[in-house]
């Protein structure tokens, strides 16, 4: 079965997956080697659930990762466990479809704990291709509790192969994840990253899945799975949640651990006939973190992206980076959350300093301090790859361009790793005179962009602000350009504000004019210091004058920049 298999079987009607089956070793015993040495009771569950109606059914080999048999001295045996799992899965079931099942490796994974990412995703690497060389159709990565490992199972098994992969979350009671994410972020993340499925579980068996699905539905690209807690109940009240799951917008339905083949067998006749809700979008604008979504367009809230994260003209950030400090960054970073930029932008260029290894740290420092969405901003294509492998959520790439390197380079990794990006209309002639030669470069970079499965959603397009110092036609040209991106491409743009009034007298009056202008025009984000009042003031009125008052906008007249 390949991806496309897949999503044309999950089109067809709700899939019923089984449950995981239970080994009946000790607590000091591997439970997928006792399953290994007594294959007649994982073989009889595998044939009761597949009798019961279960359209896909998952090897027993979740916990037979490196790191987890390492516990119990088996770790030399990881290959040999998962392929001989899933040859005998297969040889029981023939040609019925079988998933791998990966799951957690028990330690958590940089930037929230001390496991190197790297590590992470060959551990989970190594288990897949075992599980392939067995006979693996396609893989379950099942009760997932925190995003950042999620990403490394579904990053590895996304190199492995065109092999359709399911990610499970479990959410706990609190209604996000036990690493706190929220079930949209974790869906915007994984559709991003190519998840062909992504299911949620209740980590509680007082919580809702039906809920939460239909909360995540109207955000989804992909098919959603949802597995029900039993809560100790009997096969036909688990089968009552059944058609609510389907209703709420549940593609696929699986049993978690204590579900038995009567639990799927009840279950699978509540939902044959239940109508399923295809995905009602096929591309989303969103940027996620691990604690949070942003929705840019016309439609949302306009977005501050903030600059200061950013050495250049800034003598004290400059030396901080060149000591290995990152606590500017970190003020920086909470003084901009504060005054309400909606994303971080990071940029670490500057000579004197190892860009990639900085990158990497300010990334991982601002993920754990900030719910804030990053901005990844360089010029080398290298750093962009490797911040997006190692970022928790979905990022900003800043940017592509027109320019030979930013399309061979910077723009396959953007795609690999599910980013929207800024795309800049420019070319390695230099900036376009025109806005017909500008819209001519857009043109071109989408069509790249299109060639790795992106979209206009997946875009930003960059106003390209010049100073109206050299050239007083400067702004009329960003703000033609701005109208067609907003009117005739249907894009979101953004535009690097403090440009427009380089080498102008009264900057902060000239910036807040033009953004009031560029906004009517169709402008969604801009890149711009959240210090200055005029500034927020301006985005803050713009944000109430089109109905996007959170309550927080404007208090008793006067402009509130400061936290709520």
């Amino acid at each position: 079965m390949n991806r496309k298999d897949f999503h044309q079987l999950a089109a067809r009607g709700p899939l019923l997956l089984d449950a995981v089956p239970t080994a009946g070793c000790g607590a000091r015993e591997c439970p997928e080697k006792w399953l290994l040495e007594h294959f007649e009771v994982a073989a009889s569950a595998l044939v009761s659930f597949r009798d019961a109606g279960c359209d896909i059914v998952r090897c027993p080999s979740a916990g037979a990762n490196r790191l987890r048999l390492g516990a119990f001295g088996l770790a030399s045996q990881t290959g040999e466990i998962n392929r001989e799992l899933m040859r005998r899965c297969r040889a029981t079931l023939g040609s019925f479809p079988v998933f791998g099942t990966c799951s957690i490796i028990g330690r958590r994974i940089e930037p929230f704990g001390d496991l190197d990412f790297e590590e992470a995703v060959a551990c989970y690497g190594e288990q897949a291709k075992a599980l392939a060389d067995g006979g693996a159709e396609g893989f379950i990565v099942a009760a997932m509790n925190d995003i950042q490992e999620a990403r490394a199972a579904l990053i590895a098994l996304r190199e492995l192969g065109d092999f359709p992969v399911i990610v499970e979350m479990s959410i706990g009671p609190q209604g996000r994840t036990q690493g706190g994410t929220d079930p949209v972020s974790a869906l915007v993340t994984l559709q991003s990253l190519k998840a062909d499925a992504v299911g949620f579980g209740a980590g509680d068996p007082g919580l809702a899945i039906a809920s939460i699905i239909a909360a995540v539905k109207p955000f989804a690209t992909v098919p959603l799975g949802a597995v029900p807690a039993t809560r100790d109940s009997g096969p036909e009240a688990y089968a009552a949640l059944g058609p609510a799951l389907v209703r709420a917008g549940a593609n696929l339905v699986a049993g978690d651990r204590h579900a038995t083949a009567e639990h799927m067998a009840a279950l699978g006749g509540r939902i044959c006939g239940e109508a399923v809700r295809p995905a009602l979008k096929k591309s989303l604008s969103a940027l996620s973190s691990c604690r949070s979504t942003l929705f840019p367009g016309p439609e949302h809230p306009f977005a501050i992206v903030g600059e200061r994260i950013n050495p250049t003209g800034k003598k004290q950030l400059q030396a901080s980076l060149r000591e290995g400090s990152l606590d500017m960054v970190q003020q920086f970073a909470i003084e901009q959350e504060q005054r309400r930029a909606a994303v971080l932008d990071v940029n670490m260029g500057l000579s004197g300093i190892d860009e990639m290894a900085m990158m990497l740290r300010a990334v991982g420092l601002l993920s754990r301090l900030s719910p804030l969405p990053l901005c990844i901003d360089t010029t080398r294509p290298e750093v962009a790859e490797a911040a997006l492998r190692r970022y928790p959520g979905r990022a900003l790439v800043n940017s592509v361009s027109g320019e030979r390197e930013r399309i061979e380079r910077t723009l396959p990794a953007a795609a690999r790793y599910g980013a929207m990006f800024i795309v800049l209309p420019l070319t390695d002639a230099g900036i376009p005179a025109t806005v017909r030669e500008r819209i001519a470069v857009i043109d071109t970079i989408l069509a790249a962009a299109a060639s790795y499965g992106c979209t206009v959603d997946d875009i930003v397009v960059d106003g390209l602000v010049m100073t109206i110092s050299s050239n007083p036609e400067a702004a009329r040209d960003t703000l033609d350009l701005i109208s067609w991106c907003s009117q005739t491409l249907q894009a979101n743009t953004i535009v690097g504000l403090s440009n427009v009034s380089f080498g102008m007298p009264e900057r902060q009056w000239i910036n807040g004019a033009f953004l009031g202008m560029a906004m009517g025009r169709g402008l969604t984000m801009a890149i711009a210091n959240p210090s200055s009042d005029s500034i927020m003031a301006t985005v803050q009125a713009c944000n109430a004058l089109r109905g996007h008052d959170a309550g927080m906008l404007l208090r008793r007249g006067n402009f509130s920049g400061g936290p709520s």
